[in-house]
């Protein structure tokens, strides 16, 4: 059973960090595209940060570019999200999501397996 679960959100100061976690069952999460989105109330689900598959290359939103970094621990199997300077803007709730089959690091394929979210709050 394909399943993600997402933990490392909270509660955060303006300029604070967090590092959000995606462990992954069920299959292999390193072979195929991977990514962080978010959505906050009242607007559209945006992608984020995405990763290859196959060689790691990366895509970032242009609002988090500089602050966030996209990484994974084939190990592991966990895909993970370091934001720092983080923003009230960055309030939202966050999910980690895949697509098997595909290996590219587009934020914009049709992801169709995804985590249960994390809430992720900027606030002083």
């Amino acid at each position: 059973q394909v399943q993600l679960v997402e933990s490392g959100g909270g509660l955060v100061q303006p300029g604070g960090s967090l590092r959000l976690s995606c462990a992954a069952s069920g299959f292999t999460l390193d072979y195929y595209a991977k990514g962080w989105f978010r959505q906050a109330p009242g607007k559209e689900r945006e992608g984020v940060s995405c990763i290859s598959g196959s060689d790691g290359s990366t895509y970032y939103a242009d609002s988090v570019k500089g602050r966030f970094t996209i990484s994974r621990d084939a190990a592991k199997n966990t895909v993970y999200l370091q934001m720092n300077g983080l923003k009230p803007e960055d309030t939202a709730v966050y999910y980690c999501a895949t697509v098997l089959g595909t290996w590219g690091s587009s934020c914009s394929y049709e992801y169709d397996y995804w985590g249960q979210g994390t809430q992720v709050t900027v606030s002083s």
